[in-house]
């Protein structure tokens, strides 16, 4: 759709519209991309996204992924977003179409009188009053047809594993056990993802059990349904009629299902409706622009920390969670073992599942090849050997209960660091036992020391260091005695390229930029 185009160049983004490329064009035009945009036909690999040096987002104008290599984005750092609400419309009313053309046998007794018969009597179709439809699946698209279909006087029951029984009341579906549903439907529609709890989901198990001449429609995803279980029951008239959008394979080289005479099929048209087309173009292209321009995150796949890292609120939490994952990481000179994100106090009651990747960024920060964003951060984590779990209480100590505070150890050991937010600027406020009575500021070049309290030589070492250098130090903080040692934490202008005048004053000492 050309609002698509219109959007992301009003939004300031340079847009090249090349549909159709095959694949070693795609794998050479990619290159010097920032973002793609995709319909269900592209197929982004992993060889496509690892071609794209620069890409930062796969935009995928639709619902299902499918088609996207969505483990290999997110280890690359790509975000993939989609458009879950710009098909919905129009998937359920050829669904509803579907279903109607099973009652009746519209599509057989059309292609009938252009051979130029006139069966009326071979074409007995039934009323769809008072027959059960079995949804499966209630999002969107489910709870559309549900609706629509009850207006014709049928039954809706379903299944979702996910909206509870009290939602899916609210739209008129009875929700039931797959073993209670079975036997008591005439038709079955399923608009589930396809997952490996899904694949299959009728199978020549679940036909048998099914009522006789029980009616199937899929305008989900190919293979949802087990096409051979389906070919099998409807030779057997266990299952009395399909009507079938997607395939397993697309287009089915296999044509036996397709040309059965009572299965009706489409190739893949739930989308394809000039308002599902421009709705998701519409809805993608501005969905991009956003993201370029820091507004916020939505139709977010694979990267759910990120788009809370775009609220104005949660951002310098994340910068603190990063800060604290470094100087942890630094501190305890260890990358792999497990780390506890604690969350203390009722504003970050909802803040794990964006800090705990956070942290994790933080840790992984200069010791990986790859890139490291909050996309990624959770996967190369796990695969570095470094577990990140969160805990929370709704309980912070003064004088940080108003605003909460974020504490992170390494655990089965002593390093332990507790940071919060002041203003929009993340502070350390502990590290290994030892209390900042002002809280050390964690942003730009930091150093960071531990010394004997009864020994002032390092700061004077620090202070002449920074005379020769020409750095400035902007802050310094110097924490409670523990053991009868200090931690220090010095903000600098630039960072010193030697320490090693600094080393013999001080117990540890490390530079990092925040």
């Amino acid at each position: 759709d050309p609002c698509c185009r219109e959007i992301l160049q009003a939004g300031g983004l340079r847009v090249q519209e090349k549909p159709g490329l095959s694949k070693e064009e795609l794998l050479r035009e990619i290159r010097d991309c920032d973002g793609l945009i995709v319909r269900s036909a592209t197929k982004v690999t992993a060889e496509v996204l690892e071609a794209a040096e620069r890409l930062q987002v796969v935009g995928r104008a639709g619902t299902g992924v499918d088609n996207v290599d969505v483990e290999a984005a997110t280890r690359k750092g790509v975000l993939v977003m989609n458009t879950p609400t710009g098909n919905s419309l129009s998937a359920a009313e050829l669904t509803c179409g579907m279903i109607l053309c099973l009652a009746r046998q519209i599509p057989q007794a059309a292609a009938s009188m252009k051979e130029g018969k006139w069966d009326r009597k071979k074409y007995m179709g039934m009323e769809l009053n008072g027959k059960t439809l079995a949804v499966l699946g209630l999002g969107r698209i489910g709870r559309e047809v549900a609706t629509r279909m009850q207006a014709f006087g049928m039954k809706t029951i379903g299944y979702d594993p996910i909206i509870t029984p009290d939602v899916s009341a609210t739209f008129g579906v009875e929700q039931l056990p797959l073993e209670q549903i079975w036997p008591r439907c005439d038709f079955i529609t399923v608009h589930t993802p396809l997952l490996p709890s899904t694949t299959g989901l009728l199978n020549d198990s679940t036909f048998a059990k099914c009522r006789r001449g029980v009616q199937v429609v899929n305008c989900a995803r190919g293979g949802i349904v087990d096409e051979g279980a389906l070919l099998r029951a409807l030779q057997s008239g266990q299952c009395g009629g399909a009507a079938l959008d997607v395939f397993t394979q697309e287009p089915p080289k296999d044509r036996d299902l397709v040309n059965h005479p009572n299965v009706i099929s489409c190739p893949h048209l739930g989308a394809s409706t000039r308002e599902a087309q421009s709705r998701c173009g519409k809805e993608i292209a501005m969905q991009i622009v956003d993201m370029a321009t820091g507004k916020g995150l939505t139709g977010v796949v694979n990267g759910q920390a990120l788009s809370r890292a775009f609220a104005p609120q949660t951002k310098p939490w994340i910068t603190l969670a990063r800060a604290l994952g470094t100087v942890l990481c630094t501190a305890g000179k260890q990358v792999q073992g497990s780390v506890q994100v604690c969350t203390l106090g009722t504003p970050l009651k909802e803040a794990g599942s964006y800090l705990t990747p956070a942290v994790a960024m933080g840790m992984l920060a200069g010791g990986t090849q790859k890139e490291v964003t909050l996309v990624n951060a959770t996967l190369l984590a796990q695969e570095a050997g470094l577990k990140v779990t969160t805990t929370h209480s709704d309980v912070a100590p003064e004088p940080d209960s108003s605003t909460g505070l974020v504490q992170v150890s390494l655990q089965g050991t002593p390093h332990q660091v507790t940071g919060t937010v002041q203003g929009n600027t993340p502070v350390l406020r502990q590290i290994n036992g030892a209390t900042f009575k002002q809280p050390a500021p964690l942003s730009g070049p930091v150093l960071i020391y531990r010394a004997k309290a009864s020994d002032t030589s390092a700061l004077a070492t620090l202070t002449g260091l920074l005379s020769k250098a020409g750095t400035q130090l902007l802050s310094y903080h110097s924490s409670s005695t523990v053991a009868g040692e200090q931690w220090s934490v010095a903000g600098l202008s630039a960072p010193l390229s030697n320490l090693a005048e600094l080393k013999s004053h001080v117990t540890e000492v490390f530079q990092l930029h925040l």
